[in-house]
């Protein structure tokens, strides 16, 4: 039992003379002695044979599920010198199709239960290839650029290099995450390797993608929208696109219900506006009693002690009361960035150190939840417009545009704000009620955004706003006392402790 301990002290422990905890992996060895114990665990149904000098302990799961999460190790133990490469250094897991890729001194294939181990031969690894699991090593990032640039005979799942618009996709987040001398810096230790593995040809392959990216040369040969975007100067947020795609649809398999604008009479209209605009800026910080709110919009004077936040209501009471503004929706991507800057000028017309009407020059972020990037808004802004001119009911495409505002912040202050007043106008457009988020929902609200944002979950966000504008359409008249009361009676005054949201029917 010495000797078994000295073979594999941390494969088990021993109680009452007997191994209980083998490793789930165990490997086969020439060595005599350890091979009749082996064998005598397998006669003793301790262990089991899956492939070729491979056992385990794991006596439940099929030899496929147990090779796979444990392929890294195996390939280190079995196969001294063995470099992870092409699509495999990047991917880190078996293709769709079950192949790991690697370079190794001969070509073959090993079948194993579940994966098949495709041998290349080739360099082996050089300074900067990284150690990963045993005697496994990983192409370094330059190398296995190069390497994903070979030729292949086989595509898809098959081909041990990854498509074209991936590594554009990938040389395109380095500018992204890092800038454009992160990106150079890549290019010349990737000179330098072609050199020593022979890879040149490919080396010309990634300058010209490299050169394209950085608009020294034409972005007419790249694949990747990611990619030929940042050629032309109009990156954006990859990521953020996804969400926004998700959030479509979501929006394009619901149906949502017509609610008629109520508040048809210009005074009615104004009435709304008032309430419309304080509990927008109260949701941002914005803090007022409501007499007072009203009255800064009354008079339209700011009070002096309080000038730039009256200021802020009365921007956006500026916009929202002003039913010809709120009937402009964008009919293009540039429509859209030029609309949010007009409108962002007079929301923050006073407070210039916030820099009303242009998109941030730095970045800026809500707790854990950085926004896009600075360099990425006027980018992702467009390519959003995509999906939201798809989007026919006026419900569906204002709260799309309402999330693509407040996710990518593209302002310095004042977001929240724009992203409702953008929301409102594709109601208004379309003679549908309007959306108020009253205090006491400012939670729920902002619930219903973390949700999207983090959980990739589109359905609570959408249920939010529709519960906020079936109370919105409850409120309306001419006569502004009456609208307050329907207002109390709801607890919209309140704040989110100290109440439940009610649609006063």
């Amino acid at each position: 039992m010495e000797n078994i301990l000295q073979f594999c002290s941390k494969s088990f422990i021993v109680e009452k003379n007997f191994p209980i905890h083998l490793q789930e992996i165990i490997y086969g060895s020439a060595d005599s002695v350890i091979s009749r114990r082996i064998s005598k665990w397998e006669s003793e149904g301790i262990v089991r044979k899956i492939a070729s000098r491979l056992y385990t302990s794991n006596l439940e799961d099929s030899p496929a599920d147990i090779i796979k999460r444990n392929i890294f190790p195996i390939l280190g133990n079995l196969y001294s010198g063995v470099l992870l490469s092409h699509r495999s250094a990047f991917e880190f897991a078996p293709t769709a199709s079950g192949q790991i890729f690697v370079t190794y001194k001969y070509t073959k294939k090993v079948r194993l239960p579940g994966i098949t181990i495709r041998f290349m031969e080739g360099v082996a690894a050089i300074h900067g290839d990284t150690p990963f699991s045993g005697k496994l090593m990983v192409s370094q990032k330059e190398r296995a650029l190069l390497e994903n640039l070979q030729e292949s005979r086989q595509t898809g799942a098959d081909s041990k290099t990854l498509a074209y618009p991936q590594i554009e996709e990938k040389l395109e987040q380095i500018i992204r995450v890092n800038g454009e001398d992160d990106l150079n810096a890549v290019r010349d230790r990737a000179r330098e390797i072609s050199e020593e593995i022979g890879m040149q040809k490919e080396f010309k392959k990634l300058n010209k993608i490299i050169s394209a990216l950085l608009s020294t040369r034409s972005a007419s040969g790249l694949k990747s929208p990611v990619a030929a975007a940042r050629a032309v100067g109009m990156p954006y947020d990859p990521a953020r696109l996804q969400l926004f795609e998700m959030l479509f649809r979501e929006l394009k398999q619901q149906e949502f219900k017509n609610r008629e604008e109520q508040n048809t009479t210009t005074q009615a209209y104004r009435n709304f506006a008032v309430y419309e605009s304080y509990f927008s800026n109260y949701i941002e910080g914005t803090v007022f009693e409501v007499d007072t709110a009203k009255q800064i919009i009354a008079t339209q004077q700011p009070m002096p002690a309080r000038n730039e936040d009256s200021h802020d209501v009365l921007g956006t009471y500026q916009l929202v009361s002003n039913k010809q503004e709120m009937s402009i929706i964008p009919y293009s991507g540039e429509n859209l960035l030029d609309i949010l800057q007009y409108r962002h000028e007079i929301l923050l017309n006073v407070r210039k150190d916030k820099k009303p009407g242009k998109f941030k020059d730095r970045n800026n972020q809500a707790g854990d939840t950085s926004f896009v990037d600075m360099g990425l808004v006027r980018g992702t802004i467009i390519q959003s417009f995509d999906f939201y001119k798809a989007l026919v009911h006026p419900f569906a495409k204002a709260a799309y545009i309402m999330f693509v505002v407040s996710e990518i912040h593209p302002f310095l202050d004042g977001n929240g704000c724009m992203a409702r007043v953008m929301m409102n106008a594709e109601l208004a457009t379309s003679g549908q009620t309007k959306i108020i988020i009253p205090t006491v929902y400012r939670e729920d609200y902002l619930g219903g955004l973390r949700r999207l944002t983090r959980n990739n979950d589109p359905k609570v966000y959408i249920r939010m706003l529709e519960r906020a504008q079936a109370f919105s359409h409850t409120i309306y008249g001419s006569d502004m006392d009456e609208m307050e009361e329907k207002l109390r009676q709801s607890m919209a005054f309140k704040e989110s402790n100290e109440g439940v949201l009610k649609i006063m029917e």
